[in-house]
């Protein structure tokens, strides 16, 4: 399996080598050179395997040589064997046509961990195979920081310095990353927004002056192998549905496109997904660029929903350029346009390719409530701001009463516990695993939103190339 960048000019690479680079250094973003395709008779065969082993049949075409399948198989068993819940993703359902995809019974009790359990156990792999160091530098809006620390805390060969906006995660958030005093974890609070942080990391993947002395890598979804993790559990929901028979469409609580372009790349690879909901919040990029092809960046407001509060979704550029003809000058082009005005018009090409199989809908604080009150009233269940996003969407659709909708429930409620109670009188209790969260010690560093000094503190403290 060859990856090539969506901006054209920087070198094929194999799975080994894109894990390791995340982003391209062209300011592209890897994607396989073709899609790799199962039968109706080959998915079919997929029904009733455990999590690990679906894991495996799934991701082995991405990896290629790079992971023997033995290799791949104990990796899986490993990092899935750490969730909470046998299922690792168990499904669940609400009423005739909605279901909730629980995505949180990691160790950090948010869908990250099922992408990042892996990607931590993969770094380690291939380091330990090249004898390097990797210097990680990631961003996050909240829930990325803590399941990426805690996959590669305590690992030989991995620094990694997370960035979150200072004030505009949880507490629970917070806590989740700067309880983690290994000597290998940074936690970096900065002023200003996720979209700012993001911005840093996505600068130093292209300073010289950062990549001639450091290995960087990424755990942000902009890294491939990280979002391939994510295929897998739509394969999961969609066979437990009667999928290959049975088409199926997902609700998915978006920020950052990661999440659902996963189910894009799942519908690439032969799984019946009639329709991707992509539910966003105020912060409304994403519903504007595919309902009016206007992908214009605002100010980020902040919600009860921080995960999604982004103004800029780094993988909607995969999207693009798959679906748009897979042009790299011209993906180039249109994306140094972006990142100078902070706005672009899709193509007529973009726009055509996305409606084939994408949805969109703006989710207010209002109905946010309303769905978080919703599941708990109709249905005994209690969700967090996020998963109540997809899940109003999911309900508002207005699809065929016979199409099951899968709403991904993206966290655990008692990451927004504030949110949650207010909106539902319930006040959620975090699991015994991590009920001593509030009694642990924090240690972060707070910097200005100013790049030098994020590269200068970053340098100070990494592993230099050999």
């Amino acid at each position: 399996m060859e990856y090539i960048s969506t901006r054209g000019s920087a070198p094929a690479l194999d799975f080994e080598g894109v894990t390791l680079a995340g982003l391209a250094n062209d300011g592209g973003l890897y994607l396989p050179r073709e899609w790799p395709r199962f039968s109706e008779g080959e998915i079919a065969a997929m029904a009733g395997l455990p999590y690990a082993e679906l894991a495996v049949r799934v991701m082995q075409p991405f990896v290629g040589e790079s992971l023997s399948e033995s290799e791949l198989r104990a990796l899986c068993a490993q990092a899935y064997g750490r969730f909470a819940h046998a299922a690792v993703t168990p499904l669940k359902q609400l009423d005739e046509q909605q279901w909730l995809l629980e995505l949180f019974h990691g160790p950090t009790l948010a869908f990250k961990d099922v992408a990042l359990q892996l990607l931590g156990l993969l770094f380690e792999t291939f380091l330990t195979r090249s004898k390097d160091h990797l210097t990680i530098v990631g961003a996050t809006s909240g829930d990325t920081g803590s399941a990426a620390i805690d996959a590669v805390a305590g690992r030989e060969r991995i620094d990694i310095f997370m960035l979150h906006p200072k004030g505009r995660v949880s507490d629970v958030q917070r806590r989740q990353m700067t309880t983690v005093l290994a000597p290998n974890v940074h936690n970096i609070a900065i002023e200003g927004s996720f979209d700012d942080a993001q911005a840093m990391v996505k600068r130093i993947f292209r300073d010289p002056a950062m990549t001639a002395r450091f290995n960087i890598g990424a755990v942000n979804s902009i890294n491939w192998a990280r979002l391939m993790a994510q295929v897998v559990y739509y394969f999961a929901a969609a066979l437990q549905l009667g999928a290959p028979r049975r088409p199926v469409a997902f609700s998915v609580p978006t920020g950052n496109f990661g999440d659902v372009f996963a189910g894009y790349v799942a519908a690439q690879m032969g799984l019946p997904i009639t329709q991707l909901i992509v539910a966003t919040n105020i912060n409304d990029i994403l519903h504007r660029a595919l309902s009016e092809g206007d992908y214009s960046a605002g100010l980020v407001t902040p919600t009860a929903a921080p995960s999604m509060d982004i103004q800029v979704s780094s993988n909607f550029e995969r999207l693009l350029f798959d679906a748009g003809g897979r042009d790299g000058s011209a993906m180039a082009a249109q994306m140094a346009g972006f990142e100078a005005t902070k706005a672009m018009r899709l193509t007529n090409a973009q726009r055509e390719g996305a409606a084939h199989l994408f949805s969109s809908a703006r989710i207010d604080s209002a109905e946010m409530a309303e769905a978080m009150l919703w599941a708990s009233t109709a249905c005994g269940e209690i969700i967090d701001p996020h998963t109540a996003i997809g899940l109003h969407a999911a309900r508002a659709s207005g699809l065929s009463k016979d199409i099951p909708i899968v709403t991904l429930a993206t966290a655990h409620p008692a990451k927004f516990r504030d949110a949650v109670e207010q909106a539902t009188g319930v006040c959620p209790h975090l699991p015994d695993r991590v009920g001593d969260l509030f009694a642990r010690e924090e240690a972060f560093c707070e910097l200005p939103g100013d790049y030098d000094a994020v590269a200068a503190f970053i340098a100070g403290r990494a592993v230099s190339n050999s």
